[in-house]
């Protein structure tokens, strides 16, 4: 770095579960939401570290978004907006609305290629879990298992947020995390944020010092 402040910029894109309370109060209490944490663990290690890097986190999620709609806003959220990387976490909603894997994928490979078309790095996401609603459990996970496999095929990093926040054995959402069975709580927000920087970001910031 030599000295020298860079920015990272880097848009959080997806549905409610980016966005996070705003408009609507899922946890009953006020829940800090990943982006903001993740820009804040980013912000912490680099200045603890002396890096010289800023890091901005754009949040670009909409309650009730459909990967169709991500990917029909993806130009301007993304692309308009000069970003380093994007964050992808979409198909809840789509699983939600009964709409096939299929389907889903398609929309989500076509925003990792996007991504890598415009020069910007794509991080993709599997689902989180769900906490009261068992039977909707299979469908997360076979979906999951879908963007792994996309995620592998294009060589991009793979950010496991089902694991992360579920139970082991059940493969329910935590209830330590659950705001209400599929939003996340304050609790289960920061967990995110910092799962996605130790696992992913913190390596991009160690990268920008070689």
């Amino acid at each position: 770095m030599n000295g020298s402040a860079t920015t990272t910029k880097i848009v959080a894109l997806g549905d409610s579960l980016t966005l996070g309370e705003t408009g609507f109060v899922f946890s009953g209490e006020v829940a800090v939401p990943y982006p903001q944490w993740l820009q804040f663990f980013a912000e912490e290690y680099s200045r603890s570290h002396k890096l010289g890097v800023s890091v901005q986190v754009l949040n670009k999620g909409i309650n009730g978004d459909l990967t169709s709609g991500m990917f029909e806003r993806f130009p301007s959220d993304v692309v308009d907006e000069r970003a380093d990387y994007v964050i992808v976490l979409g198909g809840t909603n789509d699983i939600g609305w009964g709409l096939d894997r299929g389907e889903i994928i398609h929309n989500l490979a076509a925003m990792y290629d996007a991504a890598q078309n415009n020069g910007i790095g794509a991080v993709a996401c599997s689902i989180p879990s769900i906490l009261g609603f068992d039977e909707a459990i299979p469908a997360r996970l076979d979906l999951n298992r879908a963007i792994k496999s996309e995620a592998e095929k294009r060589k991009i990093p793979l950010l496991d947020l089902f694991t992360a926040t579920a139970d082991r054995r059940s493969k329910r959402l935590l209830e330590d995390y659950s705001a209400d069975g599929l939003h996340l709580n304050h609790k289960g927000y920061e967990r995110i944020g910092k799962y996605v920087f130790d696992e992913w970001l913190k390596a991009v910031l160690d990268h920008s010092l070689t």
